[in-house]
């Protein structure tokens, strides 16, 4: 593509150095650059594209876009921008042709309930005929093709890519999560989206957005980026101001919720250890649901699904197909199998208002104790530790703090942290460093009634202590602990 094609729509500062230049391909990671490709300078939170200069005009590229003054060069273009990660985004959709244009590109967004929501949205697209793309926290998939997911929202250079490579396996059709950070970094910023789902918003992220109203505000641009509908849960405070900010510009919204005035609604729901039935009410019909995993999370969660199809034109029947042979989503809420017949739960609640929804859920079907394990993520917002630690102790019966991804940060120095916060009730708790003895710990301390759950980490196969990444699977650990002390048994 010629540069000055791929450059429309991007805010040029000023170019200096021949424009008259094929481009092949495009990289923000030097590693990736190649020859005749631009280069895009992206100024991160760990390092700076703009230290790479030279490394990528060695390896042959001509064109470079920087956000900061460098010195000319002769035989490289050096464009200037005011913003490289908006201006990539520009020359991904450019290069790849505005893909999105050509799809219908369902986007959700919230604390809390978008992994699960995403699977929910395409099981009933797929079981009424349409293939549809996923993109999202555990994997990227188009067919059966599945990518490993390094953000739960790609950078724009890779989900323009993804976009192109799913229209050209005829999948037209894209479900995905959005994240505040995306949507703060420019990440979809020239992504049509067709519908736009919010679910909730709790505390979370405030070491990148600072304050909640910075979290609010990032939520908020993917609802004015949508051209069909906007799909809101109003049972939640943020979502009903939503609603109400986007009807003043008579913006399509379907609204959602159990205990006030929605358009599409749960009631009569029935909550137990193998699942939740509910009715679901519509405009147009209504009709009892049956989903296999416990909890009123997952009654919201399968409401704006349901909201989804209902706005897509599916009737009743299509959607409790869809919504009752979802299989359940890895790492939510769980089921641990095992020869021992207790009752483990892995589940991926990693903030104040989910770990709150996840120990109250089990509450309503446990007829012994509740044992917590849990832990916080390092070099994340430390303000939500005590939180998550008084949350835990005041719905749990025992809890073990643990280390989730400690990453740069002190183990012991998090644990202390969230301390400070079940130091608030009365739970006993113990205080074990390492995860895998904190989950043995809480399987050596459970009888046949009690309930054990592994919260934090979810589908993560990994921990990530300082800059190693080991293998680590709350599921499969906790498996091989049962294991164990099965075996133990039998020897004594």
């Amino acid at each position: 593509m010629d540069l000055k094609e791929l450059l429309k729509g991007v805010h040029v500062l000023h170019i200096d150095g021949r424009q008259e230049l094929e481009i092949k391909g495009i990289a923000y990671d030097s590693r990736q650059a190649g020859e005749g490709f631009v280069f895009v300078c992206i100024s991160g939170s760990k390092t700076d594209g703009h230290l790479f200069i030279e490394d990528v005009i060695a390896k042959g590229i001509k064109a470079i876009v920087v956000e900061k003054e460098v010195k000319d060069q002769e035989g490289i273009t050096f464009i200037r921008v005011e913003d490289s990660r908006k201006a990539l985004s520009a020359i991904a959709a450019n290069f790849y042709g505005h893909p999105s244009k050509y799809m219908n590109v369902i986007g959700v967004t919230g604390t809390n309930g978008k992994t699960t929501t995403t699977h929910l949205i395409k099981h009933i697209l797929e079981v009424n005929g349409v293939q549809s793309g996923l993109i999202g926290t555990i994997s990227y998939k188009i067919l059966d093709q599945e990518y490993k997911a390094n953000n739960t929202t790609p950078e724009s250079l890779e989900l323009q890519r993804l976009f192109q490579e799913m229209l050209d396996r005829e999948v037209n059709t894209c479900v995905m999560e959005v994240s505040s950070h995306s949507l703060d970094l420019h990440r979809v910023e020239d992504i049509q989206y067709r519908i736009g789902v919010f679910t909730n918003i709790t505390q979370d992220h405030l070491d990148f957005h600072g304050t909640m109203e910075n979290y609010k505000n990032a939520k908020r641009k993917l609802f004015y980026k949508t051209t069909q509908a906007n799909i809101i849960n109003v049972d939640d405070e943020f979502g009903l101001e939503l609603s109400r900010q986007l009807s003043k510009l008579d913006a399509k919204c379907i609204t959602y919720g159990i205990k006030g005035p929605a358009e599409i609604y749960g009631k009569d729901i029935e909550i137990t250890a193998k699942g939740t039935r509910f009715q679901l009410v519509t405009p147009k019909f209504s009709g009892v649901i049956n989903i296999g995993t416990p909890g009123m999370f997952s009654v919201y969660n399968a409401l704006a699904a349901a909201a989804v199809g209902y706005v897509t034109g599916y009737g009743y029947l299509e959607i409790k197909k869809g919504l009752e042979e979802t299989r359940v989503v890895p790492g939510r809420f769980e089921l641990v199998p095992n020869d021992k017949d207790l009752t483990v739960i892995v589940d991926y609640s990693h903030t104040p208002d989910s770990i709150e929804n996840a120990i109250k859920t089990i509450r309503e079907f446990a007829k012994g104790r509740i044992i917590t394990v849990f832990g916080c993520g390092g070099d994340r917002d430390k303000t939500k530790r005590p939180i998550m630690g008084e949350i835990a102790g005041r719905l749990s019966d025992y809890c073990i703090i643990t280390s989730d991804n400690p990453r740069t940060e002190k183990p012991e120095d998090i644990i202390k942290d969230a301390e400070v916060g079940i130091k608030r009730t009365s739970c006993k708790y113990k205080m074990i460093v390492d995860r895998k003895e904190g989950i043995r710990e809480a399987i050596r301390q459970s009888g046949p009634k009690d309930v054990i759950l592994i919260a934090g980490k979810g589908h993560e196969t990994y921990q990530i202590i300082g800059n190693r990444v080991i293998d680590f699977d709350d599921r499969k650990i906790a498996q091989e602990l049962i294991r164990e002390d099965l075996q133990d048994e039998v020897d004594n």
